[in-house]
């Protein structure tokens, strides 16, 4: 779940930079609560399919996930 107060922040400021009005009818909660939504949804398919790439489809090569293990450990 993202955190609904970085989102905000995110949205009023690219609102603003790009000069965009919300209407009226719609308020900031709303749109907020939606464009967190869709982000979700977004963020979760996205995380299906890197599950299928890491995981090979279900085929999993060890050695390339130690691989990936081994790069990604050096980068911290």
């Amino acid at each position: 779940m993202l955190d609904r107060e970085v989102v905000k922040e995110f949205l009023e400021e690219e609102l603003k930079d790009c000069e965009i009005e919300i209407p009226k009818d719609i308020s900031e909660e709303v749109i907020l609560d939606a464009f967190c939504k869709f982000v979700e949804d977004d963020c979760y398919e996205w995380l299906k399919d890197n599950f299928k790439s890491f995981f090979n489809h279900s085929d999993p090569i060890w050695d390339w996930i130690r691989d990936r293990i081994e790069y990604y450990s050096r980068e911290n």
